[in-house]
Order: structure tokens, then sequence, then C-alpha cells
């Protein structure tokens, strides 16, 4: 269980080095605005993606192409809901410009994007469909907007708040 979500940890890796490395650079709230809510929608497409995978059996088949052992569907289920609700807290941390609340929300992009291209080439490696495969462009566009976003609100953190520099 341990080796089977380990991709996320490269994704918590590049989410860490953009949460200490960029900051809001503006507390302007429409622009904090927009973000929480692209975060907010795709939290909710990640909701119906996770039902996807669960109801497709992914729990089974993506530790089984990884050559592990599957895993149950309590521990499948209890990852992904303990993913949401951090995701869910995070945006109203994120609404308060609170720094520590940018790293789910990297992390969420990233990962959203990943889902964009690791599904398809899933399922060409296995020869048909793989579960999550026909959510994770929803999931996947909708990572690609919010770390846009994000890049956008965020600057270095040398720079953060410093309206003098530019």
């Amino acid at each position: 269980m341990v080796l089977g979500p380990s991709v996320l940890y490269g994704v918590a890796l590049v989410a860490l080095v953009l949460t200490l490395a960029r900051r809001a650079s503006s507390p302007e709230s429409k622009a904090l605005d927009r973000v929480t809510r692209t975060y907010l929608v795709g939290i909710a497409l990640q909701c119906l993606h996770f039902i996807e995978e669960f109801v497709a059996g992914f729990q089974l088949s993506a530790p089984q192409f990884l050559g592990l052992v599957s895993w149950s569907d309590e521990f499948f289920v209890i990852l992904n809901l303990t993913w949401i609700a951090l995701w869910v807290v995070s945006a109203v941390g994120l609404r308060a410009n609170l720094r520590i609340a940018f790293f789910p929300a990297w992390f969420f992009a990233v990962a959203m994007i990943g889902n964009v291209l690791w599904h398809p080439l899933l399922s060409l490696a296995t020869g048909g469909y793989f579960p999550g495969l026909f959510t994770s462009p929803f999931v996947g566009g909708i990572g690609v907007v919010l770390f846009a976003r994000l890049w956008t609100l965020t600057g270095r953190s040398g720079q953060a708040f410093d309206e003098s520099r530019s």
C-alpha cells in the first residue's frame, strides 16, 4: 500500500517546491476568488473521477499493473476521501491567503495534469479501457487551468507583496 501511490510522492515534491518558491504576489480578493472557484470546480470533477475509478476497479487494476498487491476498497476510498477533505479545507485557506493552503492546491493541480497523461497511457499499455480514462480529460483540463491561475497569482517568494519592484 505504501508503494502503490508512490507516484504521488513525486507530485508532493513538486507541490512543495512550488509552495516554497512562490507565494501570492497580491492579496487581491478577486484573484484569490478566481483561483478558489477553479479549485472547487476541480474538486467536484475529481469526485466524479474518483467514482469512475472506484466503480471500474482502479484499486485493483493500478496496483496489479505495477506488480503490486491490489488495494482494498476501504483503503482506496479512505485515501480519496481524505484528499478530497484536505482539498476542501485548503480552498478555505486559499481564500484567506494562507501560504500553507497552497501546498494542497499545487498538489491538486499537478496531480490532475498527471491524470490526463497517465490514464490514456495506461489504457494504451493495457490494450483497452483503464479505470478513470473517461473523466481524466476533465480533471486534466481543470488541472491545467488551476496551475496557470496559481502561477499567475503567485510570484517568486522574494517578490511576494512587493509591488515596488515591478
